[in-house]
């Protein structure tokens, strides 16, 4: 046994007080007289000694009750196996406030229960420590060490939230806040259901001692959307574009009848019911009819309790009703066939020569068509490079008379295929991919026979590497090759487009579609939905020239102005927790609404999945709390702080010894 404060022992000199009261304690006699007391001498020596007995009883326990009060007042504990915490105490509480925490339990509410045991945990040290409270929105805020006030004012204004995060990086911002403080002893503090999709503790540093206090939950069923996506890389105007949503059962038992809708263009469509094997998912498709070009926006639901955070499913999308299409000539003079398809109404053409580009609004064409280039200049090359890494389409047909050095040079930087000798010789495609979007879709009828163009002049393109043939000749070379860079895509043709080389240009069932898709194909890399937390930034081509102009994000959730830093052509937008809410949120620049994006809470919440406690208990360098009882955990985390602590024990001995005083010296008569 060992004491907090052993100077309290000193006053055990105080038991020499009643050991002289009981020493001077000199009664007064009364004189009684009587005519004979040779009778009395026996009863008066009996008499006697039961009085002293009673007095020396009564002067120990009175020694007892001094001496009981003073060893609690010295604090004795038991000491534990690591050794008492003794000094000023660094202490981080991490309160689950993520959308699982709203579950019930037997008793109440998961966050509520949460937020109890976090103030017993502050209160269980004194006012000279210091505390991180710290929530799944990690803010700037939580990462300073404050009072054990200003700490239980914090547990109480924590209230559920859409962010999810790992315990991991919950653990790495604890011990980057109580890194920067001076205490003794640093200690960590989980307080949470632990999730499994969210649990992956690895716990190899010791100078913090980490504790668990799991909360229990009533386990509930519950399905959810998980995403939702088009069948083809970016939907198209006039279409029925085929979008697929996938829902997913997180239960251990089958679903039936949840009913899915379509909420669209102010209408809400029913698409019909689904049934869900438990622990499974299904996907099902529906149909959106996209007839006005620009920026759209759709809501997938599905009624399902308890859990409804992840019934509704936000997206937005982009369709193009005329492609921006950028020919860049030897002379400036297109070629007529090439002129006469981009007059059609899909697209917006510009016709350029190689002095006179101006790179400025490269970055504003979905398509730019390179034609009749004896040879690409080494900043044009560099330039367009970027485009395509940026999200540009790139089609390239190189001339008869093509300096094959340039070009190599040029395609290498991508990489693409190598242009091989200039042959004249006729050579027809046979093959067309339908399973690519370029050409997937374009044929009502797969089976007919269709007019496929013929050339009379070709180079040869090498094979391998990561192009992908859209148009095959016969003898299996590539005459269309695409490839993907960064975000853009690259098609490089191995004929010249002139007529007399080819007949592409003039085969309209082909060349224009082709023309089309091929400036839309990048559309894919534009997500249809962002997830609150865990996306936290978004890009933008919309840059601005005048700077000083502000983009504003403005939603369900509020208007709030992001962070924004230029990178390349494009603008990134920095959310930093910013969206509380899930939702489409317009950006906003001077008032105008330029852009959409499409916000839903993370999914990872949805999978009630819990760790149970035996398993956090194997885990390495933790300790496991009981969180049922308050009384339970306050005297784990005092054992732990304080070693086994005795003075309520002492106290109650002292209650005692004079309670058995007071009854020696009321009952027992001399």
């Amino acid at each position: 046994m060992s004491f907090l404060a052993p100077t309290f022992l000193y006053a055990l000199a105080a038991l020499a007080i009643p050991v002289i009261i009981h020493l001077f304690y000199f009664r007064r006699f009364r004189k009684v007289y009587f005519s004979n007391v040779r009778f009395l001498r026996e009863v008066k020596e009996e008499r006697s000694m039961r009085s002293r007995l009673r007095n020396l009883l009564v002067l120990l326990l009175r020694c007892l009750a001094v001496a009981a009060l003073v060893l609690a007042f010295a604090q004795p504990f038991i000491p534990v196996e690591d050794g008492v915490r003794s000094g000023r105490k660094a202490v981080s509480v991490y309160v689950d406030n993520s959308f699982s925490m709203a579950a019930e339990s037997e008793r109440a509410p998961l966050l509520q229960l949460a937020r109890d045991r976090a103030r017993d945990i502050v209160s269980a040290y004194g006012p000279e420590d210091r505390f991180q409270i710290i929530t799944n929105a990690a803010t700037g805020r939580s990462q300073r060490l404050i009072g054990q006030e200003a700490a239980l004012e914090e547990i109480e204004a924590v209230r559920v939230g859409p962010e999810s995060r790992p315990l991991s990086q919950i653990l790495d911002r604890q011990r980057a806040a109580l890194a920067d403080g001076e205490a003794d002893y640093s200690l960590s503090y989980l307080v949470s259901d632990f999730q499994r999709n969210v649990t992956d503790l690895d716990v190899t540093d010791t100078t913090i001692a980490v504790n668990l206090v799991p909360l229990e939950a009533l386990r509930s069923r519950n399905a959810a959307i998980d995403s939702a996506w088009f069948d083809a890389p970016v939907p198209q105007l006039g279409q029925n574009n085929l979008l697929l949503v996938r829902v997913r059962n997180y239960g251990d038992e089958p679903l039936d009848n949840v009913r899915l809708t379509l909420g669209y263009e102010g209408q809400n469509k029913p698409e019909g019911t689904l049934s869900i094997p438990a622990n499974d998912f299904v996907i099902d498709s529906v149909y959106l009819p996209i007839q006005q070009g620009g920026g759209g926006q759709a809501t997938l639901s599905i009624t399902d309790f308890p859990v409804k955070f992840d019934d509704t499913y936000h997206l937005t999308f982009r369709t193009t009703d005329r492609v921006r299409v950028l020919n860049i000539d030897a002379d400036g003079s297109p070629d007529r066939n090439l002129a006469a398809a981009l007059s059609l109404s899909v697209f917006t053409p510009t016709f350029t020569s190689v002095q006179s580009i101006d790179y400025g609004t490269l970055s504003e064409q979905e398509l730019v068509v390179l034609t009749e280039l004896p040879s690409v200049p080494s900043g044009l090359a560099e330039q367009l490079r970027q485009y395509v890494r940026e999200g540009g389409n790139l089609l390239v047909f190189p001339p008869a008379g093509a300096d094959l050095t340039s070009y190599q040079s040029f395609l290498g930087g991508f990489p693409a295929p190598t242009l091989q000798a200039f042959q004249e010789q006729e050579r027809e495609v046979s093959g067309l991919n339908e399973e690519e979007f370029i050409f997937r879709d374009i044929f009502e009828q797969t089976q007919r026979a269709r007019n496929l163009p013929v050339t009379r002049g070709n180079f040869p393109l090498s094979r391998g590497g990561r192009q992908e043939a859209l148009l095959t000749y016969r003898d299996g070379g590539v005459a269309i090759s695409k490839v993907t860079t960064g975000e853009g895509n690259l098609y490089l043709s191995s004929a010249p487009l002139p007529s007399q080389y080819s007949n592409l240009v003039t085969n309209a069932e082909i060349f224009i579609p082709m023309l089309y898709k091929m400036g839309i194909s990048s559309g894919q890399r534009r997500p249809l939905a962002y997830t609150i937390g865990r996306d936290e930034v978004v890009q933008t081509g919309r840059r601005q020239a005048n700077a000083e102009l502000v983009y504003k994000l403005r939603g369900p959730g509020g208007e709030f102005i992001p962070q924004q830093r230029t990178v390349g052509n494009r603008v990134v937008l920095g959310l930093s927790g910013q969206v509380p809410e899930a939702g489409v949120y317009d950006l906003v620049i001077d008032e105008e609404v330029v852009e959409s994006f499409a916000f839903n809470y993370d999914r990872r919440e949805s999978d009630l999945q819990y760790t149970p406690t035996a398993e956090l208990s194997d885990l390495a360098n933790v300790t496991v709390l009981d969180a049922d009882s308050q009384a339970t955990l306050l005297s784990e985390i005092q054992a732990r702080n304080e070693g086994r602590p005795l003075w309520q024990y002492f106290i109650w001995a002292t209650l005692l010894f004079l309670l058995a005083e007071a009854l020696v010296l009321r009952f027992w008569r001399v």
